[in-house]
């Protein structure tokens, strides 16, 4: 399956055009030549690509890689909204990266209060919750789920539960929410957080 993020480079306004020669070549050094040495293929392609121009004409900054999780554990994500709507995709490496390294993880989840089903401030939904609960103007409510106090979460199976949803973070973190009796089943997330550390047992 392509990622969406490769997709949307090369069919949306164009985005990939600087790529296209590369991948001309590559393409041709497969089916002519049958190279499919992979360091081969890159400094064949290398080769050809060109970076990005602004509109002034001067060479436009290409952002690295976000830095997901520390050395020492330590990742927060967040999204709003028009992300949750969309699954949370932005959520989903955090939460591998995380299962990969063997982290625990903990969530935070705003919605409004009507879609909880214990009371506001009950340890029994939410005992390792920091400073009780946040009630917000708009009648939403933030809860958090897991802590390093409490253990939390192995971020292994949630990412099992993230992949049993389509890669859906949001849907799966609301699964679970209804799965643990904890908001009601038309219940609809608006803000969420995921926040990953070290088990201590691993600390130096």
């Amino acid at each position: 399956m392509r990622p969406p993020s490769l997709v949307s480079q090369f069919y949306t306004k164009y985005k990939g055009a600087a790529f296209v020669p590369a991948l001309r070549q590559v393409l041709e050094a497969v089916t002519t030549g049958g190279i499919t040495d992979i360091p081969e293929l890159a400094a064949l392609a290398a080769r050809h690509i060109t970076r990005r121009t602004t509109a002034k004409g001067t060479r436009a900054r290409v952002r690295s890689k976000a830095v997901l999780i520390t050395p020492t554990g330590t990742g927060t994500g967040r999204v709003a909204a028009q992300a949750i709507a969309s699954g949370s995709a932005r959520l989903r490496p955090l939460i591998a990266e995380a299962a990969s390294r063997g982290l625990k993880l903990a969530f935070t989840v705003r919605l409004h209060r009507a879609g909880y089903v214990m009371p506001s401030g009950s340890r029994t939904d939410s005992p390792g919750i920091r400073r009780d609960v946040v009630q917000r103007t708009d009648h939403t409510e933030e809860r958090s789920y897991g802590s390093a106090a409490t253990g939390g979460f192995d971020a292994a199976d949630f990412a099992q539960r993230v992949d049993a949803a389509g890669g859906d973070v949001t849907a799966a973190v609301q699964q679970w929410l209804i799965e643990t009796g904890r908001i009601h089943t038309d219940a609809r997330i608006v803000h969420l957080e995921v926040r990953t550390w070290r088990p201590r047992s691993e600390q130096s």
